[in-house]
């Protein structure tokens, strides 16, 4: 029961009772209210953020955050990797690779472009890691397009690389008289004295001076694209086609051991030494023809020969003496 409250009225002389008017009580019972409102408030929001409050829930998305920013982490430390491994790759593919087979390297530019659309990642964005989120993601991305541009690369270099094996069988590489059956190289590839005019003129091959009937070898793989006398002064004579540009002609034979149309490989016995056509004696009038224009075939010798034959070979073949036809 509430206790009641007297007053002395001294005019009187006798105690009266306190009478509190209704709207104070109103008022101090919404001041209880509002201070209690606000006090629950306080109480709430100190409980949610406190770590003593968490609920289990809390606690389990709290350790997943944690482990997926562990995650992250081993995640950028792979891509480290990675991001070295292709770099060390694209190195050797510009500077080896690329060298090698006279191609061109691909730029930077090329190698590490970035992805258009400013929108690409918009998806990632807006929550708490989403920086983290997206640095890995565009390095992914980053990583797998030079991944895709090094493959393609890499494929064009098999490509080239088988190329260059059947252009390495198909360059004239070897003599086409061996050393044990030459007598000497009568003359070179420049201008030399024509045997019969005795006049100064551009001798296109180079003359091997042997035995007749000499075997004469294929200097490079190819195809007969000729073997016959129809040409003037060459008398019985072979044409290989070789490919990539390149043709050998083999002049004066005494007889054949091949037929046009037939694939030969280098080394094999194609005719034999002979003096046929306009020849001055037993000899092979030897020329190679790149891209239709004749070149000295000194400069592809390289597969049979030792430094020392080449020097001397070369000696004989660059001194400007008479031809043998």
């Amino acid at each position: 029961m509430a206790k009641v409250k007297y007053y002395y009225d001294s005019e009187n002389l006798a105690y009266t009772k306190i009478k509190t008017r209704k709207r104070i009580k109103i008022g101090y019972a919404f001041l209880f209210l509002l201070a209690s409102a606000l006090f629950g408030f306080l109480v709430f929001v100190l409980l949610i953020n406190t770590p003593y409050f968490e609920t289990p829930k809390d606690r389990l998305q709290a350790r997943e955050i944690e482990n997926l920013k562990l995650q992250y982490s081993i995640l950028n430390k792979k891509l480290d990797e990675i991001d070295a491994a292709a770099d060390a790759l694209e190195e050797r593919d510009n500077n080896i690779y690329r060298v090698y087979f006279n191609k061109a390297e691909i730029p930077d530019s090329i190698r590490k472009a970035g992805f258009r659309g400013s929108d690409r990642y918009k998806a990632l964005e807006g929550y708490n890691n989403s920086q983290l989120v997206l640095n890995a993601t565009k390095r992914v991305d980053k990583l797998s397009k030079q991944l895709a541009i090094q493959s393609k690369s890499l494929d064009d270099i098999l490509k080239l690389a088988g190329a260059k094996e059947n252009l390495l069988l198909a360059i004239p590489a070897i003599q086409p008289v061996r050393n044990e059956n030459l007598k000497r190289v009568a003359s070179g590839f420049g201008y030399r004295i024509d045997p019969f005019t005795k006049v100064r003129k551009m001798h296109n091959g180079m003359d091997f001076t042997a035995n007749t009937g000499a075997p004469i070898y294929a200097t490079g793989d190819g195809v007969v694209e000729r073997a016959d006398n129809t040409a003037s002064g060459y008398g019985n004579h072979i044409v290989i086609r070789h490919g990539f540009g390149y043709e050998s002609l083999y002049a004066h034979l005494s007889q054949y051991n091949c037929r046009p149309g037939q694939r030969v490989k280098r080394g094999d016995v194609i005719g034999y030494v002979g003096s046929t056509g306009r020849s001055e004696g037993p000899h092979c009038h030897y020329e190679v023809h790149k891209d239709g224009k004749v070149v000295n075939p000194l400069n592809f010798y390289y597969g049979n020969i030792s430094a020392v034959e080449y020097v001397a070979i070369s000696q004989m073949a660059n001194q400007e003496n008479q031809s043998l036809d």
